[in-house]
């Protein structure tokens, strides 16, 4: 028999969804069956899989040693180098700044050497996190940027933590997130930019519909020019929705696409500023957030801004263009 002790990472889910993280390798069909059977209790209890598991309940497992640990499993934590610095954390919550070339998650091409590895392999290093068999939360981001698009990424320490974070941005205006770019052309003034947007999955690039397109997802995005010359303006940008580039094709939309982005931006100019700043990929950087309407164990962060500054590179270039 095994017998857990659920703790506030577990607490306050049903008793099946838990035993399908608890036993990730195992069928659901024998995850049910076992409920089914009596062969999971709780405080010594028969329940049906709608239980919602309360902190510091004992769940005991009728199990075998050996098939437990063919279906438990083990998350494998890296032992990576630590590439992004931390902005702030505290037992709950860990802010990172991500740097250029770093992906959020494991794609097709890298399932290693990730952000959210490293994040899991710094936490493993202070004792914060343990790669057991029987640790079924993993903390994670609520939000990604782009591989090329450096700045700040929230992630969740604890399971309560990241269900608040991702109820915030889920319902949005909770979290102010601010972008800073440099864009081609001019532009003098505030804009409050709203379209609608779909994917092209071959592609992997976003093109704009019309917003009677019932597939079409809004985007809205606000632009504010912070200094600015004939050729260029470095903006500020607030995201109100959050879709998969979408900065970079709002602005490509307006005839002011950001520097150095290949994807939506202008080939002649990207070349020029890849000539002379060797700049290969986009300006833009995720730089401020502003916890305006935090939830649940989350409220103590009420009109919390954290900043990241521009990275070296990216200040070099704006300098020299504003001089």
């Amino acid at each position: 028999m095994k017998k857990v002790i659920i703790d506030m990472n577990n607490a306050n889910q049903r008793i099946d969804k838990f035993l399908v993280k608890y036993l990730p390798l195992a069928p659901k069909s024998f995850i049910y069956k076992m409920i089914r059977k009596k062969d999971v209790k709780v405080n010594g209890s028969k329940v049906n899989e709608n239980y919602i598991l309360q902190l510091k309940d004992e769940v005991s497992l009728f199990l075998y040693e050996d098939l437990f640990m063919q279906f438990a499993g083990k998350k494998e934590i890296y032992d990576l180098p630590q590439t992004f610095s931390v902005l702030y954390e505290d037992d709950q919550i860990l802010v990172v700044n991500k740097p250029a070339g770093l992906l959020v998650h494991e794609d097709q091409n890298e399932e290693v050497h990730t952000l959210s590895n490293e994040v899991l392999s710094y936490l493993k290093r202070k004792g914060e996190y343990l790669d057991s068999v029987e640790n079924t939360f993993t903390p994670g981001p609520v939000h990604r940027l782009d591989r090329n698009t450096s700045g700040i990424v929230i992630f969740g320490k604890t399971l309560p933590a990241l269900q608040n974070l991702n109820e915030m941005m889920k319902q949005r205006h909770c979290i102010d997130k601010k972008y800073l770019t440099i864009v081609a052309g001019r532009i003098d003034g505030d804009k409050e930019l709203i379209d609608y947007v779909k994917k092209n999955e071959t592609l992997g690039r976003m093109y704009l519909v019309s917003p009677k397109d019932p597939e079409g997802l809004k985007m809205h995005t606000l632009i504010h020019p912070v200094r600015l010359n004939a050729a260029y303006t470095l903006l500020e940008v607030k995201i109100v929705t959050g879709r998969t580039h979408q900065i970079r094709i709002h602005l490509a939309s307006i005839d002011h696409p950001v520097i150095g982005d290949s994807k939506y931006g202008n080939y002649e100019l990207n070349k020029k500023i890849k000539k002379q700043y060797h700049l290969s990929h986009q300006f833009l950087h995720a730089y401020e957030i502003t916890f305006t309407k935090p939830l649940g164990k989350l409220a103590y962060l009420k009109d919390k801004t954290i900043t990241c500054p521009l990275p070296e590179k990216l200040d070099r270039i704006k300098r020299d263009i504003f001089n």
